[in-house]
């Protein structure tokens, strides 16, 4: 049995923001238990030049549903990247969620081989959607999930590799 394209993004992605978004509501509870301002983990960073906790949120959130819809040959759904708060940083994982599960399987048949064309350094970039899959979309959603889970560890909220792999 060979891997799908489907199941490479779309249940992969659906995985690890469910378990984002578990992570999450433990850095809810947690700031709730110890009185910490939750805007002190939502703006928080690993260090200055890098996004905060929320872009964070958001670009994995981006690269799921881009990543999906490329592959699927299906139109993107634009978010305005407002979300600041534990309750919509959720909602829009929900959204994200909800959507690449609304896109049918059967719409993966020619991803391997679909081009995607992406401005990469300002330049139009073509490659198969295999190639997309595993050498930028998953690379990155995977670098912005890790990077949210990491502010959040940091930042003291009691999470380990269980939470991040959505096992709790």
């Amino acid at each position: 049995m060979s891997l799908s394209m489907h199941a490479a993004s779309v249940q992969t992605f659906d995985t690890m923001l469910r378990a984002l978004g578990n992570v999450i509501a433990k850095a809810k509870a947690q700031c709730e238990a110890k009185k910490i301002d939750p805007e002190a983990m939502t703006g928080a960073r690993l260090y200055p030049d890098m996004f905060p906790f929320w872009r964070q949120v958001c670009l994995a959130s981006d690269f799921a549903k881009g990543a999906a819809s490329r592959l699927a040959g299906v139109e993107t759904p634009s978010y305005e990247d407002k979300e600041r708060n534990f309750e919509e940083l959720t909602q829009r994982i929900e959204k994200t969620r909800e959507f690449i599960k609304s896109i049918a399987a059967d719409k993966f048949a020619d991803a391997s081989k679909r081009p995607i064309t992406l401005k990469i350094g300002g330049q139009d970039v073509t490659m198969s959607g295999d190639a997309y899959l595993l050498n930028v979309a998953t690379p990155n959603f995977y670098f912005h999930v890790t990077t949210a889970y990491d502010i959040l560890r940091h930042n003291g909220v009691e999470v380990g590799k269980r939470d991040f792999l959505g096992r709790t």
